[in-house]
């Protein structure tokens, strides 16, 4: 397989709006898929198994597999004491399935089911996970275990490639701290634009931290190893399902060709030695099995990976030690996959959205609150679109954490990001630097209630979130 074949089975189809509906699951014709929330046990090591909810006795739950354009019937029975949301993340569907109660998405009852009917689009690698508050219940929401990635198969069919792995970083046993334990930026210096002249010294709240990881269903040094061969291509699909923290990934000696960011083909297919990927993201980045030996695929953080950020990557016939080799300086920009940004027209000017985000230390005591334009959620009638009006979404981070941010139901393209213009990055959640800017446009093309927020748990359940609507 070359570079363009890939960037055509991750290719972006075009899609109007969704036709969808949700229906009581107690009809004749059989689901395509079957979804079943209820408790699980994932042994992430041999000393080590987590107690959790999960999907179909499982977590990660199964890797979905749809086709872009064709209907698909999904029952979700929901086997716990509590309502449960299962959102489709990164698809263009109907607010009343998108799974998300301030959208007006029915919940999945206790003890009771859903139907879902939607036509899955636009292909790419998507995931699946609960979308219900956890406040200070750190049993509920996205601490537990329920996610899955979601890959939508273009019309047309898929090229080759060597070998396909899926790999979700997850954290567990959260626990409230009131220590800084952010290694948000990854100790890179991006401008600090939106920095205030004055400083809130007031103390920090309780956040939520981890302290046991792994990459799917194994921390480090459990499970099987990724085997490969010497020259063969391993396709990559990342998914950071983390409730928690932003995460950088490196594999010593290889590089990461990066072909897609959220599912979407960047236009500016480009290597790199680390991902950086934030709660949501996903990335798709072959690499090139050339340099033989074992080695550890992990977080550059000695701690982070030690407590089990990381698998074995073997190659064939070789039998020694797995290697850490420390990464350099991280590199990671999103514009480095964008292609050169044009001025637009007078004419063809989109339509400005600002938005100021700003933390509230022990806001919601002893917890941290969050701000949107000054105000908190819900911003009544605040964000009011009209249909196929192109926006500018100016996203002002007025806080010390670099936020993954993801809107529902639309993909927006990034025009500026660190102080620079790019074109091209179609993404659904995108990290704004601490103290940083970012501006990205989308086009209101899915009527219906749509909702925007940071997808750090403990930040979307404490105001880090607004909802907008369709006039």
């Amino acid at each position: 397989m070359n570079r363009r074949d890939f960037v055509k089975v991750t290719g972006l189809g075009v899609v109007g709006a969704s036709a969808a509906r949700i229906a009581i699951a107690q009809e004749a014709a059989p689901p395509d898929v079957t979804l079943r929330i209820a408790p699980v046990t994932v042994e992430l090591a041999g000393n080590r198994v987590i107690s959790t909810i999960g999907y179909n006795g499982m977590s990660p739950g199964p890797v979905l597999k749809m086709k872009e354009g064709v209907p698909v019937t999904i029952d979700v029975i929901n086997e716990t004491d509590v309502p449960e949301q299962v959102h489709w993340h990164g698809l263009l569907i109907a607010s009343d399935v998108d799974g998300s109660d301030e959208e007006g998405t029915p919940p999945v009852p206790p003890h009771g089911r859903r139907r879902y009917r939607f036509t899955p689009a636009p292909a790419g690698t998507r995931w699946y996970h609960t979308h219900t508050m956890a406040m200070t219940d750190l049993h509920r929401g996205s601490y537990t275990g329920q996610f899955g990635f979601l890959v939508i198969e273009p019309k047309s069919a898929p090229g080759n490639y060597d070998q396909e792995v899926f790999l979700a970083l997850r954290d567990w046993e959260p626990f409230f701290t009131g220590d800084l334990v952010d290694t948000d930026d990854q100790f890179q210096r991006w401008p600090q634009t939106e920095r205030p002249a004055v400083l809130d010294t007031r103390p920090n709240g309780l956040e939520v931290s981890g302290a046991l990881y792994s990459i799917n269903d194994k921390a480090l040094g459990a499970g099987e190893p990724i085997r490969v061969q010497q020259g063969q291509r391993v396709l990559m699909h990342v998914l950071n399902a983390s409730a928690i923290e932003n995460r950088a990934l490196a594999l010593p000696g290889h590089e990461f060709h990066i072909v897609a960011l959220d599912g979407n083909p960047v236009p500016t297919p480009r290597p790199i030695d680390q991902l950086f990927i934030g709660p949501g993201e996903r990335i798709d980045a072959y690499v090139e099995m050339n340099r033989p030996g074992v080695w550890i695929l992990g977080a550059p953080e000695d701690d982070v990976r030690n407590a089990g950020l990381g698998v074995v990557v073997e190659y064939a016939n070789q039998q020694k030690q797995a290697q850490w080799i420390a990464p350099g300086k991280p590199s990671w920009d999103y514009t480095l996959f964008g292609a050169a940004a044009a001025q637009p027209s007078a004419a063809a000017m989109p339509e400005l959205v600002d938005m100021a985000f700003e933390k509230i230390p022990r806001g919601e005591a002893p917890f941290n609150s969050f701000l949107v334009n000054g105000k908190p959620y819900p911003h009544d009638r605040e964000f009011v679109l009209k249909q196929g009006t192109r926006y500018r979404l100016v996203l002002r981070n007025r806080t010390d954490d670099a936020h993954p941010l993801h809107l529902h139901r639309h993909l927006f393209e990034i025009t500026e990001i660190y102080g620079k213009a790019t074109a091209g990055i179609l993404k659904d959640t995108v990290v704004v630097p601490s103290y940083g800017r970012a501006t990205v446009e989308f086009t209101a093309d899915q009527p219906g209630l749509t909702l925007f927020h940071c997808h750090i748990q403990q930040h979307m359940d404490f105001g880090f979130k607004a909802l907008f609507r369709y006039s």
